[in-house]
């Protein structure tokens, strides 16, 4: 399955998912804060979306396609990792 299409059933089909979302569903361990900050450092390879371009305090979010390629990128990185310790072909 697509993780695209996961993530559409799970936000309603919304093309930007706020902050807050993400961290609750997929970085709970971050406040949003954190989440950003490591997001404009470059320690997470997400790219935030400004829903208010005039300002530095408006609301962002995260596009649903760049959150699902990030996903599966962990998930391509996690394979990878499984098939050097156990040498299964995953």
């Amino acid at each position: 399955m697509k993780t695209a299409f996961l993530l559409m059933a799970q936000y309603d089909g919304r093309a930007i998912i706020p902050v807050d979302l993400v961290c609750r569903d997929y970085f709970s361990h971050l406040t949003p804060e954190k989440f950003i900050r490591k997001c404009a450092l470059g320690e997470l390879a997400i790219p935030l979306v400004r829903l208010d371009e005039k300002s530095q305090k408006g609301a962002k979010g995260v596009a649903l396609t760049d959150l699902a390629a990030y996903l599966d990128r962990r998930v391509a990185a996690a394979r990878k990792e499984c098939e050097q310790l156990t040498s299964v072909r995953m």
